[in-house]
């Protein structure tokens, strides 16, 4: 194994592996700049994909949404859901990027940026350290020189007196203790320095072959786990786009499914079914003498037999517009109620859904009907929460409306019941009179709501509800003692709107959803909030309660 150590020894070379160490962390922090930008792409894409799909889907309760019968349709419909799929997967895929890659390699940078600078840190100190033994042993060894150099001097003056005749024996004396000091100075200054030097020596030998490798041996360790750290990022980013290649491969899969499942003469049956008249051919055209009227023979099922009998024929040449099928010209007039102005099976189709649409109108008048009569009879029980008497001019208004739409229903199954050939069928002038009757006379409906209703207002058959409904009125008002507020334990969709005038209730708008917190006891009525500082009652039959299974106190669907 190469080591740093063995070859970067030098002093200067600590200065390069700084710079490269630092290069290293630019380079894992630009691995990370990197993913978080495909992270961002991939969002785009999957958004973009998104909105893709949402904008190509058909629209509710629109003509549109009728065409997607047909199976190429129903095909197209599966692949926007499809790709809806697939822009999640890539949703994943930034999801997964960014919890396994740029939030593991952000945490590693900076324990990577405190590990070096304590490594650094760690040279930098053995190199001051290294340096102030060097500045002693130097400024040893100019003091021993200078020693050397006074010792000398001393001795060199003390012969000089010594041999001088002239000089008295005290200032021989003298000049012999100043050699002899000077060379004792000389003595200590040599000891001193040759233990420094064995010091510096010590300490120099400690900071090349221990200090400083054991601190290149660390650096070159950080910087082979940043190199492996790269290395497993690389592998996580192809791992994160490998797992979902399998989900991806269904949602293509998925297409070519749908594509599979298209079925031309399913669709052109469909074709049939929906725009078929009902009509058969006309017969041909007799000819006929100038002298004469044109005649032509047509069939029993025939446009002019259903719709003119008893006009007069065409004449030649005539200024009348031609009836002859299939170029007859729609009336563009406003359409009749009974559309009669279609053909005989496009009619049955309109009627049909007609009949449907106001038997659905009947069941959701109905409902609240029965509603107002719980909450009447939940009135009558408990006084205190309001007026019975106060429901009787909506439950009126409800039975009317009922009726009303009872009696239209009657219509418009008496005319699909002609067209289905249930009943004789009538001629166009008694059925135009029928209409205009109908609408010249609108139906009493006061006298059969009031038919219905018990003296106090109330409907006699709904009567035997009231032993159903058993509550106090103190335990109603107690509920709202409560200091701290009750936790949810399920949603709730309003069915109609209740306006809560009463102490306790609470009013709510038909197709609002609130929470709900406690459920109904027997007595007609569910505890909701809609927020922190509005909840109260209402009655159960006005809303649409679903219940968490995992709130504590769920127990069912109602």
């Amino acid at each position: 194994m190469t080591l740093w150590k063995t070859y970067c020894w030098i002093e200067d070379q600590f200065d390069n592996l700084e710079k490269h160490t630092q290069w290293g962390i630019d380079t894992l922090e630009k691995c990370i700049k990197f993913v978080k930008e495909r992270t961002e792409i991939e969002l785009s894409y999957a958004k973009q994909l998104r909105n893709l799909s949402k904008k190509y889907q058909p629209k509710k309760n629109s003509k549109e949404e009728e065409e997607y019968k047909y199976t190429s349709c129903k095909a197209f419909i599966s692949t926007l859901n499809e790709m809806n799929d697939y822009a999640g997967q890539h949703e994943v895929i930034s999801e997964n990027m960014a919890s396994q890659i740029i939030v593991d390699l952000a945490r590693y940078v900076q324990e990577l940026k405190q590990e070096r600078k304590s490594n650094f840190h760690d040279g930098r100190k053995a190199q001051q350290h290294i340096e102030t033994c060097w500045k002693q042993l130097e400024s040893s060894k100019r003091r021993f020189e200078r020693d050397c150099k006074e010792a000398d001097r001393a001795q060199q003056y003390f012969e000089k007196m010594d041999a001088d005749i002239n000089v008295t024996k005290a200032d021989v004396e003298k000049a012999r203790q100043q050699a002899q000091i000077r060379h004792q100075m000389a003595e200590d200054s040599k000891a001193d320095y040759s233990s420094i030097l064995q010091k510096f020596n010590h300490e120099q030998h400690e900071y090349y072959h221990t200090h400083i490798p054991n601190i290149f041996q660390k650096i070159q360790e950080m910087e082979e786990r940043r190199i492996v750290r790269i290395g497993e990022s690389m592998k996580t980013y192809a791992e994160v786009d490998r797992q979902v290649i399998p989900i991806i491969g269904k949602c293509l899969d998925g297409i070519v499914k749908a594509a599979e499942s298209i079925d031309q003469k399913n669709d052109s049956q469909l074709v049939i079914e929906a725009y078929k008249s009902g009509f058969e051919p006309p017969g041909d055209i007799e000819f006929e003498d100038y002298t004469q009227p044109m005649k032509r023979t047509v069939s029993d099922n025939s446009l002019s037999n259903s719709r003119g009998e008893g006009k007069p024929d065409l004449k030649f040449g005539g200024k009348s517009k031609g009836k002859l099928w299939p170029f007859i010209k729609k009336n563009k007039g406003a359409t009749p109620e009974d559309f009669s102005n279609l053909p005989p099976e496009q009619r049955r189709k309109k009627l049909q859904q007609k009949v449907d649409e106001l038997n659905k109108e009947i069941q959701k008048e109905m409902d609240q009907r029965d509603a107002i009569t719980k909450m009447k009879d939940v009135y009558l029980k408990n006084p205190q929460m309001g007026d019975p008497a106060s429901l009787d001019h909506k439950l009126a208004e409800v039975s009317q409306n009922i009726e009303k739409l009872r009696l239209e229903t009657q219509k418009f199954e008496a005319w699909l019941a002609e067209v289905e050939g249930r009943l004789p069928a009538r001629s166009e002038q008694a059925r135009r009179q029928s209409g205009l009757y109908d609408s010249q006379n609108p139906p009493t409906v006061n006298n059969c709501a009031q038919d219905r209703e018990s003296p106090d207002g109330s409907y006699t058959e709904e009567q035997s509800q009231e032993s159903e409904v058993k509550v106090l009125a103190t335990d109603f008002d107690d509920e709202f003692d409560d200091e701290e507020p009750l936790p949810a334990i399920g949603t709730c969709k309003a069915l109609y709107t209740f306006e809560g005038q009463n102490e306790g209730t609470i009013s709510v708008a038909e197709g609002e959803t609130l929470y709900v917190i406690e459920e109904d006891k027997g007595d007609g009525w569910t505890r909701i909030r809609r927020n922190e500082d509005e909840e109260g009652y209402v009655p159960t039959s006005y809303v649409e309660v679903c219940l968490d299974k995992n709130a504590k106190g769920a127990k069912t669907y109602i």
